[in-house]
């Protein structure tokens, strides 16, 4: 077969993912035959006592056939009728076929050496299919070499012959119990799909006796690598990643139920991380086109848009990502922050269009994602199967079990589990809540097991992204108090962290702000981790801040903690300065805000180098707290806005360059200065006029909250 048809059967069968067969040899530079002997002997000594658990006939056989190979090949080398000169045209044509072939086999055998028990379960025919190809590919090869022409002796010949013959014979081989094996694994998924839970000796006899996964560690192996297949393969996996999911939720119950917890786990490395997604664009082509159009890659994960679709808000999204954002419980646009009227996704067929003659004209890879009758895929359709939830759920009992009467060292692994099932999915996270878990982690937090803190203030964090969770951690009596206690004294830097984004993601209720900020020293802390904290804990506290600042009777008491003095700091800071703004933005719309944020010296300047360098969004709230600060600041605040350098031009620029809400503000804020003595040296009126006429409306507006009543923001809670 060819090495064009070789490459086109791997693209067909898609698992495994083989890609590069070639050894870095040039073959007419080099003695032929001496290289195919020694890769031929390579290949032998590291497979001849490594078979895999699964596929061990497939293995041996094609073992035994290189083996043959090598009888050939050193019977040449060492008669000395292997050289290049002395061997007909088609025997080399074939020895280089040969050479493809042995790699090949190298990467297949080595597959399924170091693959997962059921992942190669799961696979069995598809891999069996693959050691079938390079059979028929090896069976091609023989009958088109020129046995008899290459001077072979008599037994040399026949081996040759022999294996010619099995070649031919040689048929599609699944092996039976493997084959009745990944039946009995389905029917376990079937069982959990119809709200049974499968016999815990059932369970045990396939996973500890006929799979030979006996310990903890090995269960977390297959665990972790399941996962990586449906991550690496973007979707393009049989079985299908809910599917798989699924096995993934049997394999983490059985984990717990068959080996329960082990005190050693809690010294690992937190696992099952977010694996890096695998990008459509290789870092080669990456670096030699730096900048892919903005508009053409997905918001959420930064990656060109294979399956650009369009969401109720109107923005676009790749489907994936979008899909994954909607299964984690959000309900609102990750861009724009608004509430989603619904989850029908619209192909943007245009924008598909663009991007593959963007990418046609720049050379770059791109495999658009549509279904056989180009109609959208419906956000059902992308829900984790029942069998999913059904064993996250029996896996949840396990664990609330733990929290509630296991060791210190059960209970630290109970909450990183916890966390790790509150990571996706609205159902996991309530049945996660109606199972009692809140309660338990709340004492965790107390915990001096820095591992057991961190872990139970992020899971704690993971379900209150479900609204109804909100309730019931604020509902436990202290819960709130132990929160704060974590932000100002955790014992890690990510429990901090976590427990500032756990309070922005428990604002997000207007009535729990107030109470939020009431908590003794809850603001205060936020504010020390804006000030001193690593660039996500900033995050994460500005978020917070942002969060509390919108409710009106929180003012007071955030000047008092100290919280304006940090955000106006945070201005210089590129990463947190346009949350920071809008925070400033909301509290100087009281004249208690505005007088406490004019008292702060860098607190214009800050807002003038927004204006100048930041975000559209940026700059719209710098100019929105530039103008609050003039009407309720006093007449301090609003003589030292005014002779600040370059804001004439910075508003100009604005009135013709900004969003529509920035605009109507630098109008708002040029009146101001009209208003004001020697106003008029400073703005000629040809540009103010112009933004007058095209903001009509807003000119007739003078009352303090005239314009918006709230600072729109793009900021989503993050599951970890």
């Amino acid at each position: 077969m060819a090495s064009a048809a070789i490459f086109s059967s791997l693209r067909r069968r898609r698992s495994p993912s083989l890609e590069a067969f070639l050894a870095p040899v040039d073959l007419t530079e080099v003695a032929l035959v001496q290289t195919l002997a020694a890769v031929s002997s390579e290949l032998i000594s590291c497979f001849a006592n490594k078979v895999s658990f699964f596929q061990r006939m497939n293995s041996r056989s094609l073992i035994r056939k290189m083996e043959v190979f090598l009888i050939l090949l050193e019977y040449l080398r060492d008669s000395g009728s292997g050289s290049t000169s002395n061997l007909p045209s088609t025997a080399i044509l074939c020895f280089k076929e040969l050479y493809l072939l042995l790699y090949r086999s190298k990467i297949l055998l080595d597959y399924c050496a170091q693959s997962s028990k059921l992942w190669l379960l799961l696979q069995n025919h598809s891999i069996s299919g693959h050691f079938h190809d390079l059979n028929q590919e090896i069976s091609t090869l023989l009958d088109v070499f020129p046995i008899h022409d290459v001077g072979l002796s008599d037994d040399v010949r026949e081996h040759v012959e022999m294996l010619q013959k099995h070649a031919r014979k040689a048929k599609l081989y699944v092996d039976k119990s493997d084959e009745n094996l990944r039946l009995r694994f389905f029917s376990f998924l079937d069982e959990f799909e119809k709200g049974r839970i499968p016999n815990h000796v059932d369970l045990r006899l396939f996973f500890v006796e006929r799979l030979g996964i006996g310990d903890a560690e090995n269960c977390r192996f297959e665990i972790e690598f399941l996962e990586e297949q449906i991550v690496n393969h973007e979707g393009d996996v049989e079985p299908t990643a809910c599917v798989l999911n699924g096995f993934v939720a049997i394999t983490r119950y059985c984990r717990f139920l068959l080996f329960g917890f082990q005190e050693d786990e809690v010294k690992l490395p937190f696992g099952n991380q977010k694996k890096p997604r695998k990008g459509l664009i290789t870092r080669e082509i990456a670096d030699t086109f730096i900048t892919i159009p903005k508009d053409f890659c997905c918001p959420i994960s930064l990656n060109l848009l294979t399956d650009p679709v369009i969401i109720s808000t109107g923005q676009t999204y790749d489907r994936s990502s979008i899909v994954r954002w909607m299964e984690e419980g959000h309900c609102t646009c990750p861009k724009t922050g608004q509430m989603l009227i619904h989850t029908h996704l619209v192909p943007n067929r245009s924008l598909k269009s663009l991007i593959m003659q963007w990418c046609t004209a720049h050379n770059v890879p791109y495999d658009p994602v549509e279904t056989a009758d180009g109609s959208t895929e419906s956000f059902a359709e992308a829900l984790p199967i029942r069998a999913a939830t059904e064993a996250n759920r029996a896996t949840t009992t396990l664990l609330v079990q733990h929290l509630a009467n296991g060791s210190q060292g059960a209970q630290a692994i109970a909450a990183r589990e916890i966390r790790l099932l509150a990571k996706t999915g609205k159902k996991n996270r309530a049945f996660i809540a109606e199972a009692g878990a809140i309660p338990h982690l709340c004492k965790l937090l107390l915990s001096s097991n820095p591992v057991a803190q961190e872990n139970s203030v992020t899971a704690m964090l993971n379900l209150s992204i479900y609204d109804k969770n909100k309730s019931r951690i604020l509902g436990e009596d202290g819960c709130l108090g132990l929160i704060v206690e974590v932000l100002k004294l955790g014992l890690t830097s990510e429990a901090r962290e976590n427990a500032a984004a756990t309070l922005f993601s428990l604002s997000a209720v207007h009535d729990y702000k107030k109470r939020i900020a009431d908590q003794g020293g809850a603001i205060e802390a936020l504010s020390g981790l804006l000030r001193v904290g690593t660039p996500r804990g900033k995050k994460d506290a500005v978020t917070a801040l942002f969060n509390l600042s919108t409710h009106l009777e929180n003012c007071a008491r955030m000047i008092e903690a100290g919280a304006v003095t940090a955000l106006v700091g945070a201005l210089g800071n590129e990463g947190v300065a346009e949350e920071a703004a809008g925070a400033l933005a909301l509290i100087v719309r009281q004249p208690i805000g505005a007088e406490a944020v004019g008292k702060e010296e860098m607190a214009v300047a800050g807002l003038i180098t927004m204006m100048r360098c930041g975000t559209a969004r940026g700059k719209e709230n710098a100019v929105a707290a530039l103008l609050e600060l003039c009407r309720g600041g006093g007449s301090a605040a609003t003589e030292r806005v005014l002779k600040a350098p370059a804001l004439a031009g910075l508003l100009q620029t604005l009135l013709f360059t900004g969003t529509k809400r920035a605009r109507r503000k630098a109008a708002s804020l040029a009146r101001v200065f009209q208003r004001c003595e020697n106003a008029s040296l400073h703005f000629g009126g040809l540009g103010v006029g112009y933004a007058f006429a095209g903001n009509s409306a807003a000119s007739n507006r003078d009352s303090r909250f005239a314009d918006d009543v709230s600072v729109p923001m793009s900021i989503s809670v993050q599951v970890l």
